[in-house]
């Protein structure tokens, strides 16, 4: 049961369709469940920082198995994972954008959005999902 270069392939393109049809240029990410990239796309004129916030928001996702989107309170000052983004030697982003990938309720991998505006991100990575079915 993983996530194959093929599911990883359906989850990019179906983010970059969805983020093309609201008019904003993405950079998509796609992790396996050990963390390793399957597939990685940014559009041309996608902002640079994006192809790095988009991998960080499928890493956050996957380590936390949680959307990076229900995470963003609890690395505020008065949150319990306050300390968090900096603890580890892999930064972490609590940004929306990043859904982990779940296949017969296991943990399968994640996929990491940037360049919209956060809720734009989560929207375009959910649209992802839906089609990988």
């Amino acid at each position: 049961m993983s996530l194959t270069t093929h599911d990883a392939e359906i989850l990019v393109t179906a983010a970059r369709s969805a983020a093309e049809t609201a008019g904003v240029t993405v950079s998509v990410t796609v992790l396996d469940a050990g963390g390793h990239l399957l597939a990685f796309r940014r559009d041309d004129r996608a902002v640079l920082i994006s192809g790095e916030t988009s991998t960080r928001k499928a890493y956050t996702a996957l380590q936390l198995n949680a959307p990076t989107a229900d995470l963003v309170d609890l690395v505020k000052p008065d949150g319990p994972f306050h300390s968090l983004p900096t603890a580890l030697d892999r930064p972490l982003l609590f940004i929306a954008g990043g859904l982990p990938v779940h296949r017969e309720g296991r943990l399968i991998g994640a996929i990491g959005v940037g360049g919209g505006a956060p809720e734009q991100d989560h929207g375009f990575a959910e649209a992802a999902l839906a089609q990988l079915g």
